[in-house]
């Protein structure tokens, strides 16, 4: 391993510009991307050392285990201080819930909405806290979270349970205390994604969604989160690629807009951190502008760091293109000098991971502190006869597998399964049907149902998978005791039969079927509070 370079501060002249470091290695710090495997590929290398790229993302196929990432961190580490002389910043979306990167030898948290339906704050800090701890054990220094969208529309593909709900105070509140136990573990992290992406129905990932709302229209309510956020010293904010017509800029996403990243976030809401922009290989971009120029378009408008996430040889072309608006006069030298030097304050402050740090990861407590997390978020949102009706002596449960929704989102495990889960706990039967079931499927589940103590129904993004709602219909009508649990949206849950008692347990996880296990056999009461409104 090559020796480690120390980082020395560049000298700042009276304008804000950086004396006595190369333009490349300047343009490499306004630079995060990543790549696929558990370890270094030579052609990734090869773009960091072209390129001198400063910072590193990192999803769930760079991730096999905890040892495996401190190595991995480890040795980008060495690379990328070889090569710039500054440590990078190694950054995941580690949100909880359905949105996570680390394998299952971490402690997974549940989503914002399952702490925000867990009714204390105090769990939000708890979760942050145990996030921070074991990224910042093996390496990680940077997680994109909190989520801070207030998520008031129900067909949104893309935010939904990773929103900690639709009220605005609310969601400031939670968002701060998750920020306030990450920065305590020892990460940095990001408020995302702004000014917010709540109100579409469109998935920025695959689509350029636009939202309708003024200014006045966002400071009374998206914007909320952001700014209480800002005034506790968030240290990230990351854009949305999302139009705003009515904020100036029409033609161009959030992301690209000077009116909305420099205007509204540094100016008016006085954001003094890092501005990230989401990936721009996204639809919402790539599509639309095209990555290398939407990337110059970013800088432009006010983001410091540009993420092109998957690609390191497009992110090196992006580095070429800057260098080419640079020596251009399209970009202004004294503002980029002014944005490395922030990102380099930023990296002074990082710490290494103790030496036996790396113990907390997985360990028994945190595992308990999360169990109690999901066991506390399961809500009761419908008793039609009062009470929930057990299982009885011969259940028939019914569900889907999860399925790939977003990008944002790691893949389920195929391992896992509701249905499968609650036949080994309860007894009875189990059938598993497609995530929209046809209506052959539903014929064959309704006539198994004759004969079972109760039917229990495993949802998930029903509200968007229609054939599961007529499926529950389906059984409804047998005239046998049914349960709806909604195993991510609680938007699942309108529109019910009547006679159907339902359950929110905002997760396809072991650590919510073990709690919804216990409220169906009644050694647990649902506690939780819903954080949305179903109409």
């Amino acid at each position: 391993m090559p020796p480690k370079r120390r980082f020395l501060a560049p000298l700042i002249d009276q304008k804000g510009r950086i004396i006595g470091m190369d333009t490349q290695t300047k343009i490499g710090q306004r630079l995060c991307t990543g790549f696929s495997g558990y370890d270094i590929p030579a052609e990734f290398e090869r773009y960091i050392r072209e390129s001198k790229i400063g910072n590193v993302i990192l999803f769930a196929h760079n991730v096999q285990n905890a040892r495996q990432l401190k190595q991995l961190c480890a040795d980008l580490q060495a690379l990328i201080r070889e090569v710039t002389g500054f440590p990078p910043l190694i950054a995941v979306d580690q949100e909880g819930g359905v949105v996570s990167c680390l394998s299952d030898d971490f402690t997974l948290t549940p989503s914002a909405m399952a702490l925000a339906a867990a009714g204390d704050p105090k769990l939000a800090h708890q979760a942050g806290l145990i996030t921070g701890l074991e990224l910042s054990a093996l390496g990680v220094n940077l997680n994109l979270a909190p989520v801070a969208d207030i998520n008031k529309n129900p067909d949104n593909p893309v935010i939904g349970v990773r929103s900690f709900g639709e009220d605005p105070e609310k969601v400031a509140e939670y968002s701060v205390a998750l920020m306030r136990g990450l920065m305590e573990g020892g990460v940095l992290c990001c408020a995302k994604h702004f000014p917010g992406h709540s109100d579409t129905s469109v998935d920025s990932h695959i689509g350029l969604p636009g939202i309708d709302r003024t200014l006045e229209q966002l400071e009374a309510c998206e914007l909320v989160p952001f700014q209480r956020l800002v005034d506790q010293g968030i240290p990230g904010v990351m854009s949305a690629h999302i139009l705003f017509p009515l904020l100036g800029g029409s033609h161009v996403p959030a992301t690209m807009s000077r009116e909305i990243m420099t205007g509204l976030l540094k100016e008016r809401m006085g954001f003094k951190g890092l501005v990230l922009s989401d990936c721009m290989m996204m639809g919402a971009v790539a599509d639309h502008y095209g990555t290398i120029n939407g990337a110059a378009a970013a800088v432009r408008a006010g983001v410091d760091i540009v993420l092109i996430s998957h690609d390191a040889r497009l992110a090196g072309l992006a580095a070429q293109h800057l260098r080419a608006e640079l020596e251009a006069g399209g970009l202004d030298r004294e503002e980029f000098d002014r944005s490395v030097n922030k990102i380099l304050d930023y990296k002074k402050k990082l710490k290494a991971p103790g030496r036996d740090a790396h113990s907390s990861v997985g360990c028994t407590k945190h595992r308990e502190q999360a169990a109690n997390m999901y066991a506390r978020s399961v809500t009761a949102v419908r008793l039609p006869f009062q009470t929930l009706p057990h299982p009885g002596k011969n259940p028939l449960f019914v569900g889907c597998m999860p399925y790939y929704t977003t990008a944002a989102c790691k893949p389920e495990s195929a391992a896992l399964s509701f249905s499968r889960f609650m036949q080994k706990r309860f007894g009875g039967d189990m059938l598993e049907l497609s995530d929209n079931p046809d209506a052959d499927e539903i014929a064959l589940a309704a006539g198994e149902a004759p004969g079972h103590s109760c039917l229990i129904v495993g949802t998930y993004n029903a509200h968007i998978r229609p054939g599961q709602m007529d499926l529950v219909w389906a059984l409804s009508e047998k005239g046998i005791p049914c349960v709806c649990v909604a195993l991510r949206n609680p938007y699942d849950l309108r529109g019910l039969p009547p006679q159907v008692s339902a359950l929110a347990a905002y997760s396809y996880h072991d650590f919510t079927f073990q709690a919804v296990a216990r409220v169906l056999a009644g050694e647990m009461e649902a506690q939780g509070q819903l954080p949305v409104t179903l109409e």
